[in-house]
């Protein structure tokens, strides 16, 4: 029979299910004569087409397909009561296409096809799986990139991943999935760029991972969840995280890669992901997979189990998933082990805070501390001890990571059911990881004076300045935390009319996270245990008694807890609740076709909170923010859909001419409205020749934590333009006065299927233009390593002179503000620079490039193969710090997009074997200062058994084992001032990465 019971299916999954779901799942209200009601078919042999007509009119169901897509195949036609699953089916047997339910009421055609730009072989024709290949550049039906249903196409690029897509790729997560795509930029807000210190927003608190179209930012791609908006995250909660999504629950991923704020309204500026989860689902899955990287390192786990119910008029879906990555240490890889880079080609990029430490004094010529004595590894004890012009170097990577040690666990579930006419659905995901990493231990300048029984000076001084790293002594810091989402959903619906339907939901999302530092330094208590201020009452320790702290030797336990007692907690919550109403059918029937229309209204309101509680410069904790902030959105908007000319009106040079209009309003309560309109036109001059095109706005809309974060003071080291280290105070801060961030697209491309060629061939080119202007920022926060060493930020920075009173008593008033935390360890004489990162409307942030796609079966010494390309050519990326500066050319720079990124592949199929193998390829690019950073290719190879057998222990068991970067390609060596030799924006250092995954369907 077509629909296997699920009481077999359910048994056998929870037998070996590594998750307890209640049995009680099973056990759904049906009717008892059948699964699914019975439709009596009586369809005529003939054209496809015709036979897909018949199977909606006899069925009530909706079927969407493109007629090119169908043109020529023959259907056997069909006769006998048969539920609607059983009868596509059947309708379709021999023909090359797939299907896959829609919804409750409607089924999505399309022809079988190799994806493009993605890892996987051609699916092997089994309507039954009722799953999609993918993905391909859209011209089938999709949701994302707009609003009306059964529009076949759009004018705007869409790209589409599906789950069997996701599983042979070899990847764990969707978010490797995304990372592979060369639209997608590595340079947001990752962990490795994260921990490596390469994020330019610095606010990725919970070392989540955003998607970066384009590379206009994490904050300007719309992450969607079953077409709702989701809560965001970080520490402004300016970007949704993609990791917190179970890839055993994804149907599949729509990448619309186009502006479409007038459709979705804020953020889609660079384009919308919309994760499409699982609606649909009859049987059982389980899924384990392990994977290892090169040396044993990284190693990742994840278990899954999903279950699937369909009855009459009705769906159920729960899915559970468990997911584990093992740290990566820096110390496990060569390009990240130390900040000597020197071996490597590259700088000594160790610094003068080192253990043991240095006699330092300010030198104006160079611009910061110079080390004068180094202080002997056996200790000092006496002025001969010392040598003059020594000095000893710490080491920023010693005992850090690179990729954080992450756990998920996630569970989903969906629930859909027709009363009458009324269609209800509900749906809820929840996801809770938890990570820990590690980074250099503090290090710090302090005074030693005479007081201290352990003082010596070379010089017979009576203080000296100590540059110091307390690594050695105190250990890595350690930071652990938490990240939990949750979006729920509520939804009904009805067909009213002939062709209309309307639709309401409400939907609620909230992210928090939670990181905290424990046994951390606290500089008060080392101001003590150094005797530098009277034994304090507020703390139960005495130096006198308990023991100096010694700069210039060894230290006992007790003393180093009590300077190591510090902590940092940081807490934060970003919520969204949401609700809308859509209508949407045909206004009227031209000679081409139907003009449909979509039209609604929608209701958000956000809000915001921080909490902070540090114990890091002063004997009593200090807890700030707490405050929460929040707004009210409101808008309204339309879709039309106006076609022009339609095949069957054979006019000359035009089979086909479509028009697409969409408008949006949207009213913010803190900061006022933005407008934005989308005009696209879809021209075929020739069967198999589509041309497209879109112009439209988008914006960004200032996030809560832009406009009301608290001011704020922090210290950093930065690299100046002779070189040499020079410790830094940043303010940063939020505006109330800020607008929102705007930006214009285009987009025009073509799509080619030659009748000439086999079937499955396509060609694809689109040319892309936004003019992202306005941007919310802080422009030389977002460059800081270069803020020093680059003339177009002087008007950001303040260099200070240590004998400079004014200067050294600004320097001193930041010191001391209380949101200073790392800054308090240092003395004012200790900064060289000021810089002012506060955020303000200053940017702007041009982008122009090409996507090209191809794909060619071929068939070669009897063997199926497919050839598949996907590229990505940026001709400009250009920034304008503020608005009147000129504008300068990133591309081709260390830390921001290269011009060339392309994956190149070929699959094969036989029988239950399938095979595919990409080469990634990133192109080189140079640093700042010239310096050339080499290519990057490598190779990623995966194959694929599905059990042939029908019945039995094996019957819907695949096996996939896959192999990513084979040949162990090391990234390009890149001499990065944060002491790493490779760029995180642009490659990773994971190495090889072995992979097996087991899926077995019951």
């Amino acid at each position: 029979m077509c629909i296997p019971t699920l009481r077999r299916r359910l048994l056998a999954g929870l037998a070996v299910s590594t998750f307890v779901i209640p049995a009680t799942f099973a056990v759904v209200p049906a009717p008892a004569a059948a699964e699914q009601s019975l439709v009596t078919f009586d369809i005529p042999p003939g054209p496809l087409d015709r036979a897909l007509t018949a199977f909606g009119e006899q069925s009530g169901q909706q079927l969407l397909y493109s007629p090119e897509e169908v043109a020529g195949l023959k259907s056997k036609g069909l006769r006998g009561r048969l539920t609607p699953e059983c009868a596509i089916e059947r309708l379709l047997e021999g023909a090359p296409m797939q299907v896959r339910r829609g919804n409750l009421k409607s089924f999505v055609l399309k022809r079988q096809v190799t994806p493009i730009a993605f890892d996987g072989a051609a699916a092997v024709s089994r309507p039954a799986d009722l799953a999609p290949a993918a993905p391909v550049e859209v011209e089938e039906i999709v949701v994302t990139g707009t609003l009306i249903r059964g529009a076949n196409d759009g004018p705007s690029p869409v790209v589409t991943l599906d789950a069997d897509a996701l599983n042979r790729s070899g990847r764990a997560t969707l978010v490797d999935a995304l990372a592979a795509l060369p639209q997608n930029f590595g340079g947001g807000s990752t962990p490795a760029n994260q921990l490596l210190g390469a994020d330019r927003s610095f606010t990725n608190d919970t070392v989540s991972t955003g998607i970066n179209l384009r590379g206009l930012g994490s904050s300007a791609t719309l992450v969607l969840i079953n077409g709702r908006r989701i809560a965001g995250t970080g520490l402004k909660g300016n970007f949704a995280d993609v990791s917190a999504i179970p890839t055993s629950a994804v149907d599949r991923v729509e990448v619309l890669l186009d502006g479409a704020s007038a459709l979705y309204g804020s953020d889609a500026v660079g384009g919308v992901v919309n994760v499409l989860l699982k609606r649909d689902f009859e049987g059982a899955e389980t899924r384990a997979r392990v994977s290892v990287a090169e040396g044993g390192t990284a190693q990742e786990r994840q278990l899954s189990q999903t279950l699937g119910k369909r009855w009459s008029g009705g769906s159920a879906v729960l899915s559970a998933e468990y997911y584990r990555r093992e740290a990566l240490a820096a110390d496990e890889r060569t390009a990240t082990a130390t900040a000597d880079l020197r071996a490597l080609g590259g700088t000594d990029r160790r610094t003068i805070y080192a253990h043991p430490g240095n006699i330092v004094v300010y030198s104006a010529s160079a611009g910061g501390y110079v080390p004068l004595y180094a202080i002997p590894r056996t200790g000092a004890t006496k002025a001969s001890d010392f040598t003059a012009g020594t000095a000893n170097y710490g080491d920023s990577r010693k005992g850090s990571d690179t990729l954080p040690a992450q756990e998920r666990a996630s569970v989903y579930a969906s629930l859909r059911q027709d009363i009458g006419k009324l269609e209800l659905s509900a749906e809820g995901l929840y996801t809770r990881r938890r990570f820990t990493y590690r980074q250099a231990g503090a290090s710090t300048i302090f005074t030693v004076r005479a007081a201290n029984p352990y003082f010596v000076s070379p010089t017979g001084a009576t203080s000296h300045l100590i540059a110091y790293d307390f690594s050695d002594d105190l250990g890595p810091k350690r930071t652990t935390g938490n990240s939990e989402n949750l979006a729920l959903t509520l939804a009904a619906g009805q067909d009213f009319g002939r062709t209309w339907r309307w639709d309401v939901y409400g939907a609620y999302g909230v992210d928090q996270g939670e990181r905290n530092q424990n046994k951390t330094l606290n500089s008060r208590f080392l101001s003590e245990a150094l005797g530098n201020i009277a034994d304090d009452a507020a703390t139960s320790y005495s130096a006198a008694r308990d023991g100096y702290f010694n700069p210039f030797g060894a230290n006992n336990r007790t003393v180093l807890d009590f300077i190591n007692s510090g902590y940092q907690h940081h807490s934060r919550r970003n919520r969204v609740t949401s609700g809308g109403l859509q209508l949407d059918g045909t206004l009227a029937r031209l000679p081409a076709g139907d003009v449909k229309l979509a039209f609604g209204a929608q209701g958000r309101h956000e809000d915001f909170i921080v909490w902070n509680t540090n114990l890091t410069s002063a004997a009593t904790p200090t807890t700030t923010d707490g405050k929460l902030f929040e707004r009210d959105v409101a808008s309204a908007y339309a879709e039309l859909r106006v076609p022009l000319v339609s095949p069957d009106m054979a006019v000359p040079a035009v089979r086909r001419l479509e028009l697409s209009l969409a408008g949006r309003v949207e009213r913010y309560s803190d900061f006022g409205s933005t407008e934005n309109p989308k005009i696209g036109a879809i021209w075929e001059p020739a069967a198999g020749l589509k041309v497209r095109a879109s112009y439209g706005t988008s914006f960004r809309a200032p996030t809560l934590a832009d406009i009301h974060e608290k001011y704020a003071v922090g210290a950093t080291f930065l690299t100046n333009s002779k070189g040499q280290q020079v410790l830094i105070l940043m303010k940063t801060g939020g505006n109330e006065d800020l607008g929102p961030e705007t930006a214009k697209t285009w987009t025009v491309g073509a799509d080619f299927t030659p009748s000439f060629a086999p079937r499955g061939a396509r060609l694809s080119v689109t040319y892309f233009d936004t003019r992202f202007s306005n941007q919310v920022g802080h422009p030389v926060y977002d460059d800081i390593v270069n803020a020093l060493t680059n003339p177009i930020y002087a008007g950001f920075v303040r260099t200070l002179d240590p004998t400079n009173a004014a200067d050294m008593a600004a320097a001193q008033e930041l010191i001391d503000d209380p949101t200073s935390t790392d800054a308090k360890l240092f003395p004012a004489t200790a900064f060289g620079a000021i810089i002012d990162g506060r955020n303000l409307n200053a940017g702007e942030l041009d982008v122009r490039g090409l996507d090209l796609q191809a794909t060619w079966p071929v068939t070669l010494l009897g063997q199926n193969l497919t050839f598949i390309g996907d590229a990505s050519y940026l001709i400009d990326y250009q920034r304008k710090l503020t608005k009147d500066a000129a504008a300068i050319q990133y591309v081709d720079q260390a830390g921001f997009p290269v011009d060339w990124r392309a994956n190149l592949g070929v699959s094969w199929s036989r029988g239950s074997l399938m095979a595919s193998g990409f080469l990634r390829y990133v192109d080189d690019y140079a640093t700042s200062a010239g310096r050339r950073i080499g290519s990057w290719t490598t190779l990623d190879l995966q194959v694929q058994w599905t059990a042939p057998a029908k019945s039995g222990p094996l019957s819907g068991l695949v096996v996939a084992a896959g192999a990513q970067n084979l040949l162990g390609q090391d990234p390009p060596f890149y001499d990065a001032v944060q002491g790493v030799g490779y760029d995180p924006a642009n490659a990773d250092v994971l190495g090889r990465v072995l992979s097996l995954q087991l899926t077995k369907r019951w």
